[in-house]
């Protein structure tokens, strides 16, 4: 079977646990947006941030799987792989992962691309020139490809980095700096990402990754934990990514 996944042998199975980590804290994410959302139908910028952290959950989750099923051969993955062989749908196991990890791109970017374009009074040069960019990319990106696809990515998670910074002068709540971390953290993985034909880079870009989960299960805690308070300044999912209420004072 031809190598489709750039993991290094001696880092197959951590960058499985490494994207399993992510994808709880995915689910996470996305669960607060939508009960905050029902709390607060008015505000849509809570719908769009859910709708794109549901696409990349799945994305993640596609990632997850077909990785089970590549790396190991017990259990119920060994059972899907041979389902997979011995079926009409496809005529390799390779096709099999040449499908998962294209829905894994496609939903990411498609998960990038929603945050991004959270609804906004009206657009910009960057809205048009993303859309085109990443309509064209999704068509003809391959496997071998892959780089294509990180720096996509990278380039949408610098524009959603620079919209949610922007976000943060204007509010100044603890809880949209620790997003724009966040998402900062995302896109250096995304950029190192690009190079990870390198053993070590590969390595480097899922730990850096790992990172901006972790700084989101942070700022999951920090909303748990403060959320409720009446007088939150900021400490709710809604503050973390929209100008919705009114300014901290100091």
């Amino acid at each position: 079977m031809v190598k489709i996944v750039l993991t290094p042998e001696w880092f197959v199975g951590v960058d499985v646990v490494i994207e399993f980590f992510s994808l709880i804290v995915l689910l996470f994410v996305v669960i607060l947006a939508i009960n905050n959302y029902r709390k607060n139908r008015e505000n849509r910028n809570l719908l769009y941030l859910g709708l794109g952290f549901t696409l990349i959950t799945l994305a993640q989750l596609a990632s997850v799987l077909t990785k089970l099923i590549l790396y190991y051969d017990i259990g119920p993955t060994a059972a899907i792989g041979q389902a997979i062989v011995s079926s009409n749908f496809v005529s390799s196991v390779d096709i099999f992962y040449y499908i998962g990890f294209f829905f894994f791109k496609f939903l990411t970017l498609l998960g990038f691309y929603v945050i991004y374009r959270l609804p906004r009074d009206r657009k910009s040069v960057m809205d048009y020139v993303i859309v085109i960019y990443f309509v064209i990319i999704s068509a003809i990106i391959q496997q071998s490809l892959y780089y294509i696809f990180h720096i996509t990515a990278f380039i949408m998670m610098i524009a959603i980095v620079e919209k949610y910074y922007l976000v943060y002068k204007e509010n100044k709540f603890i809880n949209t700096k620790i997003l724009v971390i966040a998402f900062l953290w995302l896109a250096l993985s995304q950029l190192i990402f690009a190079l990870s034909s390198v053993d070590i880079l590969f390595a480097v870009a899922n730990i850096i990754e790992l990172i901006s989960y972790i700084t989101l299960l942070f700022l999951i805690i920090r909303i748990l934990q403060y959320g409720t308070e009446k007088k939150s300044y900021g400490n709710n999912i809604r503050y973390a990514g929209n100008y919705s209420g009114q300014k901290r004072r100091h």
